[in-house]
């Protein structure tokens, strides 16, 4: 079963010089894959569930129903949270761009975007408290102050560290998004 939502286009692994290669412009894409460090929590969380879904196997041929549907529901609820894993990121299409998150999802249109800029400042290392020095990729809306903006991309987040290039051409992707659609 292909899962589109773990692959970015591979349109975006060629070099050629169309910045915008696709036909259907109004289908949300990932501009980049997803990093190692999101792609291996998600397949230890899959492991993870495959051994609860074993153990409800196991509690349910000894006949308790209810508590095999506890673990089967706990199993669940761990892929849905590898598969919300993998999902989040940030997304473009025609009509804005979308940063999702592990449980909220962000959409702005490319009408409100003012600027889509590249910066060296300190973020976040793997979404944790701790703050290295890295380059983030931030979009300004209308009415919004340039210091209240959160990053798009870090180089330090879990698709981006140690692999820089990528954050480049991700980086570069979301800017030529914008500004074939926006107002940047």
């Amino acid at each position: 079963m292909p899962l589109p939502f773990l692959t970015a286009d591979r349109a975006f692994d060629t070099t050629d010089d169309v910045a915008l290669p696709y036909d259907d412009r109004d289908r949300w894409r990932r501009p980049y894959r997803p990093g190692p460090w999101r792609v291996g929590v998600a397949a230890l969380l899959l492991l993870l569930a495959s051994y609860v879904l074993f153990a409800a196997v196991i509690i349910a041929l000894t006949d308790s129903p209810s508590e095999a549907a506890a673990v089967l529901g706990v199993a669940l609820l761990v892929i849905v949270g590898a598969l919300r894993l993998l999902r989040m990121g940030v997304w473009v299409s025609a009509r804005g761009v979308r940063r999702v998150g592990f449980l909220f999802t962000r959409t702005v249109s490319w009408d409100q975007v003012v600027a889509v800029r590249t910066a060296q400042q300190p973020v976040r290392w793997l979404g944790l408290p701790r703050t290295v020095q890295g380059q983030a990729l931030t979009l300004v809306r209308q009415g919004q102050a340039p210091q209240d903006v959160p990053p798009l991309l870090t180089t330090h987040n879990a698709d981006f560290l140690a692999r820089g290039q990528a954050f480049d051409r991700a980086a570069d992707a979301v800017e030529a998004w914008a500004a074939e659609y926006g107002r940047v």
